[in-house]
């Protein structure tokens, strides 16, 4: 049974890394590399799954997550990280960081991508760690959590996107019917799960190499418009192109040149452009002094970068092994609602093969003839899956390595916070589509 070799999958690679020590990107290529052979794939055929899975995972990310990190570490040298925490715990408080990142990672979060908006954000929560002296999962975690919501639940992201297309939804009223949703489940895990004891028992250092150390006084930081004005750069480009999008036809070549300029890998390039002419020449800093930060921030990604390119590689000899095709099968005739029919197997698919993106759109692709017959509102439908996606992260997801490594934790330290708090999202997700279907159904909508 294909779930079986899933699950005993994850089972090995989980001793491979934590009873062996042995290193996550040798752990997962060894993983996928059984997984492919017991589910037929050709012997021959093996690299090419792999290549072409560490390829797509590698081209999707390295740019954003590589661009974004050097970016953050130039902030970071220059002292503009320090500002922008500084300023956040004259307006907050020390009390109330949390809900400090928790918004800044809300407004962020919503029109970019979470690996996009997770390394332009990290730097601060970073720098605020220092400066309070709290503990990193206790600032770094609402963060993450709060960027989960917005990636997995609403568009402009890509998942949900791509089902209110497949369902012929309307995105604006996804976007404004998801809000109603992700706003409070977000916030209330992201402020709820870094207080739970197992959470508190935690305490992982900041990673080296990602942030500088050293404290600047107020005379050598840079301003707070330059500082904020670099941090919203690709934020501001990103999120220009997603609204232009909606409002002027694709077929124009102005849309052309804004969908290029709006993409994320061009944003942050034009942003690390930015942030050296900003943070260097303008303030005194050599060009030297730049790049050397920029080859840091490169050299403590480089693992972060395998370890994901090899969770790719994993994921990708699940969906040739034929796991989703055959969960499509199993779940097809279950005699359940369709809201919750549709947020199931997105959730199965979601633990079967990591990727939210392929969850959503297998998902949505098998519920697609309820939405005629059933009579349910699609952009119901386009939110219960997209809540299911997010559920279960774990060892096959990419972004699950990208939280464990950037917050410095075990294997096992990941699995208890970030999968704990996906799954409860994800539940949570579905008890706020239900509601909305019971209100929208008392007020005729």
């Amino acid at each position: 049974m294909p779930l079986v070799v899933v699950g005993i999958s994850v089972v090995i690679l989980l001793l491979l890394m934590t009873k062996l020590k042995l290193n996550g990107f040798a752990a997962l290529l060894l993983v996928a590399v059984a997984v492919a052979i017991v589910r037929g794939i050709p012997l021959a055929d093996i690299p090419d799954v792999l290549s072409d899975g560490i390829g797509g995972q590698i081209g999707d990310t390295m740019l954003t997550i590589g661009l974004g990190a050097m970016v953050g570490r130039v902030m970071g040298d220059s002292g503009a990280a320090q500002r922008i925490a500084g300023k956040l715990l004259d307006a907050f408080g020390p009390r109330w960081v949390q809900v400090a990142m928790v918004v800044t990672s809300m407004l962020i979060g919503v029109t970019m991508f979470y690996e996009v908006a997770f390394v332009i954000i990290v730097p601060i929560a970073f720098t605020l760690v220092r400066v309070t002296g709290a503990k990193l999962l206790w600032v770094g975690l609402p963060m993450s959590i709060a960027l989960s919501t917005m990636h997995s639940f609403l568009p402009p992201h890509p998942g949900p996107t791509a089902v209110a297309a497949t369902f012929h939804a309307s995105v604006g009223l996804t976007l404004f019917y998801g809000l109603f949703i992700a706003i409070p489940a977000g916030a209330l895990i992201a402020l709820v799960w870094p207080r739970l004891p197992f959470v508190k028992r935690m305490d992982p250092a900041v990673p080296t190499g990602l942030v500088g150390e050293r404290e600047f006084t107020d005379e050598e930081m840079p301003g707070l418009g330059w500082s904020l004005g670099v941090a919203l750069f690709p934020v501001v480009l990103i999120a220009g192109a997603a609204v232009t999008e909606l409002a002027v036809s694709s077929d124009s070549h102005f849309m052309h040149l804004i969908a290029f300029i709006g993409s994320a890998p061009i944003a942050l390039l034009l942003t690390l452009l930015l942030a050296i002419w900003v943070f260097g020449p303008r303030i005194g800093r050599s060009l030297e002094e730049v790049g050397g930060s920029c080859a840091s921030a490169a050299k403590a990604m480089a693992m972060i970068l395998l370890v994901i390119g090899a969770g790719g590689a994993f994921k990708n000899v699940l969906v040739e092994g034929g796991i989703s095709d055959y969960i499509k099968d199993v779940t097809h005739s279950w005699p359940i609602s369709p809201l919750v029919l549709a947020w199931l197997i997105a959730v199965i698919l979601r633990v079967a093969l990591g990727s939210a993106t392929v969850a959503v759109v297998t998902a949505s692709g098998v519920v697609l003839p309820l939405v005629a017959g059933s009579g349910i509102n699609p952009v119901l439908m386009v939110l219960a899956v997209s809540c299911g996606s997010i559920a279960f992260s774990h060892v096959n997801d990419p972004g699950f390595w990208l939280f464990k490594e950037y917050f410095n934790l075990s294997v096992v330290e990941a699995i208890k916070v970030r999968t704990t708090y996906t799954t409860v999202l994800a539940i949570l997700g579905l008890g706020g589509v239900l509601a909305l279907d019971g209100i929208l159904g008392a007020l005729n909508v």
